[in-house]
């Protein structure tokens, strides 16, 4: 299993799209470049939209692991705008 050193997480499970995008939006543009966020996020639409929208915006998925119990965490590197 891969290890990311994580700056920051956050928890969109209670969250439904598109506001889950929004969310993880917000939390990357805290972020300095190069810096890692891991989101915790439902299986259904989140996790199949978070990470395509992710990238849209240019950033660098690292993983997106299975937690086997209706989540996921979606472990994202910010890159430079």
């Amino acid at each position: 299993m891969d290890e990311f050193a994580i700056d920051e997480s956050i928890d969109i499970t209670d969250v439904v799209c598109p506001v889950t995008f929004v969310k993880a939006k917000v939390a990357l543009e805290e972020l300095d470049n190069g810096q890692v966020l891991s989101i915790r996020l439902s299986d259904g639409e989140p996790v199949q939209n978070v990470p395509r929208s992710i990238k849209e915006e240019g950033h660098r998925i690292l993983k997106l692991a299975d937690n086997e119990d209706g989540t996921y965490n979606l472990i994202v590197q910010k890159i430079g705008e």
